[in-house]
């Protein structure tokens, strides 16, 4: 049965358009795929962002990453800021798993440029986290090389937010968190382009919560007056990963400021980054790939799949080579104007902010090891919004 949304409650975040689906997966050649661990236990798993169809090791997508409070485990986010390009798929898992899900991911990379006689000396994947203990014992650390393996299979257009893969142990503003999307379309020279936003929410306070301006968690508070059947957070802790893709002719340096703005939409549902709680942003663009090597040609962005060789100077913004070659040596990129990012910035801030409500609303109820009750923001929906 199809979960309900935010806005099958009747509430709308912001101005901008949303794409198809409202999802991450609105960016052409983008793929989401999970695998939920849950027994008695457990509640954790692995979700996997697959940004193309084509190997991301030897065909890089212009990436860039943003820590604003780095209460965190994630790897591979030096090298995105070092060299500014993604060569895997983005992972998201819990704390401990961080390092047997960077392996699966290993083993993926090793394995596909293998097949395609592709030399492997060394490979930068990116994995995410948060901290899933209060709903599994993440000692064990459940998620295998296997899971991750699967996910990346099974990645799809189409995909499950709420308490699964990556969200299903997680908790947010004292609610049942987890893994939610949204997207928005601008329009920049006749074409339309999308960003679309994937988290794993796991932070705030409930008294915080705020939705479209009204104090729900405030409200929560107050319907539930005998408060020790739930499990309500006291400080803003936890975690949210972020992760950004879009199809805009971007820069490293103009995505890194574009990530940055996934921190308003965080900031509008009621968090202040506390002390315990990280905040990390990752993000990538299908346009404006990068090849490994140099002199082996260029390959046009736009749907993560390759590409034939591009004349050097292609119009990147109005759909057509996006990176090329002079001689098969000089890189050249075809970039929004810096006059034209405001509008990127807005979709930013708005698909984060609904992309972290979807995660709590499409969660279910859940009880913790220590026998606390995680109730699913959709219980309080739409009592708590009544002006």
């Amino acid at each position: 049965m199809q979960k309900k949304r935010i806005r099958d409650y009747g509430i709308v975040i912001g101005r901008m358009r949303p794409g198809r689906r409202n999802a991450i997966t609105d960016v052409p050649g983008v793929k989401v795929g999970q695998v939920t661990v849950k027994d008695e236990t457990h509640r954790t798993g692995v979700t996997v962002i697959v940004p193309g169809a084509d190997n991301a090791f030897t065909n890089k997508y212009t990436a860039a990453g943003y820590v604003h409070n780095g209460f965190g485990k994630s790897a591979g986010l030096v090298q995105i800021g070092e060299l500014g390009t993604l060569e895997t798929p983005v992972a998201l898992t819990n704390t401990l798993n961080v390092g047997l899900v960077w392996d699966g991911l290993v083993q993926y990379t090793v394995d596909r440029c293998r097949a395609e006689g592709v030399k492997v000396t060394s490979v930068n994947p990116v994995v995410g986290e948060c901290n899933d203990s209060c709903l599994s014992d993440i000692t064990v650390r459940a998620v295998t090389q296997a899971d991750v393996l699967a996910a990346i299979a099974g990645a799809d257009e189409e995909f499950e937010e709420g308490d699964v893969g990556a969200g299903a142990g997680t908790v947010c503003y004292g609610l049942k968190g987890g893994i939610g999307s949204a997207s928005r379309i601008l329009k920049i020279g006749g074409k339309e382009y999308t960003v679309g936003v994937l988290v794993q929410s796991n932070f705030g306070s409930t008294v915080d919560l705020t939705i479209g301006g009204v104090p729900v968690g405030e409200r929560i508070l107050k319907l539930r007056k005998t408060k020790n059947d739930m499990a309500v957070s006291r400080q803003d802790q936890g975690s949210i990963m972020t992760v950004l893709a879009t199809d805009l002719p971007v820069s490293s340096r103009q995505l890194y400021r574009i990530i940055r703005r996934t921190g308003v939409g965080i900031a509008r549902t009621g968090a202040y980054s506390g002390h315990g709680s990280g905040e990390v942003m990752i993000g990538f663009t299908t346009a404006n790939r990068v090849p490994k090597d140099a002199g082996l040609g260029s390959v046009a962005g736009g749907n993560g799949d390759a590409g034939s060789p591009a004349a050097a100077g292609g119009s990147g913004c109005m759909g057509g080579p996006a990176t090329a070659y002079d001689s098969g040596l000089l890189l050249t990129q075809t970039v929004i104007h810096e006059d034209l990012i405001n509008k990127v910035f807005q979709a930013a801030a708005e698909a984060a902010n609904e992309a972290i409500l979807n995660s709590m609303v499409c969660a279910e109820r859940a009880v913790g090891l220590d026998g606390k009750i995680y109730y699913s923001l959709a219980e309080f929906l739409p009592e708590c919004m009544q002006r």
